[in-house]
């Protein structure tokens, strides 16, 4: 079913781009990540621009995050005080990544830029998950690390605020720099920066475990939908055909990871998912030396 993507300029089949999608619902639902980092770079694989790719994985992200809010917030799994400050943070970061963006792409380096973060980040959570699990597994995990506080930096910041959901007393300026940094990375990457906001959250904040994954979720949404208008008024790379295949993936994706979630073991899961993650941050490494197929790449102005 070969369908046309106007702003990449290149027909699809897209029984593959609803595939994606339903991986990425499926993480979603999984790890309370928005499934960006995946997203983006095996729509590179298959031929899609880089930029197109980032701009409309992080739009798709922005779908395969309200349903997983709506069901833990449901059950009191959002702090949604610490939600806010960090959504704030990513709009903040998103207009950054929004300058960067257009810079890189103004000397011809995006693509570079966008691989080269992704072998960079994805090789190193992915390391740092295959660990934990791989200890988690044999029995010899740290188990001091559930009763982890906030990192000692954070402890020293002024004006402290309580979240009571979380059950911190820290200042709002460790969760509001938390997301900057994401905003930056998902406007320049496409990812919904949950592979980053969750260890993040657990180790840095040092939040309640129970409430991680559904803040995570409820900052995507909100930090997604920021820099998809981003993308629209500035990059224009947008793809709104390729955001609604894999639209059509994500929403059943979602409920899928979620019901696999309830019965599987998450120690196994994080193994299956820090070894996809170690594959596709090698295939984007060899890709920064493979001689492109195409010497030139058009994107809309």
């Amino acid at each position: 079913m070969d369908v046309y993507l106007p702003i990449a300029n290149l027909s699809v089949n897209g029984l593959w781009i609803v595939a994606l999608g339903a991986l990425t619902g499926i993480l979603s639902g999984l790890f309370g990540v928005g499934g960006g980092f995946l997203t983006t770079p095996l729509l590179i694989f298959y031929g899609i621009p880089p930029t197109v790719a980032a701009a409309s994985a992080s739009t798709q992200v922005t779908g395969a995050s309200v349903t997983g809010v709506l069901a833990h917030g449901g059950r009191g799994g959002v702090d949604y005080r610490m939600g806010i400050v960090m959504v704030a943070g990513g709009i903040i970061g998103s207009g950054f990544g929004a300058l960067l963006f257009r810079f890189f792409r103004s000397i011809g380096q995006i693509d570079v830029v966008i691989s080269a973060l992704y072998v960079i980040l994805l090789g190193t959570i992915g390391t740092l998950m295959a660990r934990e699990a791989v200890q988690t597994i044999r029995g010899t995990g740290n188990t001091q690390a559930a009763r982890r506080r906030h990192h000692p930096l954070v402890a020293s910041l002024p004006m402290r605020w309580r979240f009571y959901r979380s059950g911190l007393y820290i200042s709002p300026l460790a969760p509001l720099v938390v997301g900057i940094a994401v905003g930056v990375l998902t406007m320049l990457m496409g990812v919904g920066g949950g592979f980053i906001l969750v260890p993040a959250m657990l180790y840095i904040l040092g939040m309640s475990a129970n409430v991680v994954v559904g803040t995570s979720l409820y900052n995507i949404l909100f930090v997604t939908m920021a820099t998809t208008i981003m993308h629209s008024l500035t990059t224009k790379a947008v793809d709104i055909v390729l955001v609604f295949l894999l639209l059509l993936g994500s929403v059943t994706g979602a409920q899928i990871g979620s019901q696999i979630a309830v019965k599987a073991k998450p120690e196994i899961l994080r193994l299956i998912l820090a070894a996809t993650v170690l594959l596709v941050a090698f295939r984007m490494f060899l890709g920064l030396f493979y001689k492109p197929d195409e010497i030139y790449t058009l994107y809309p102005l």
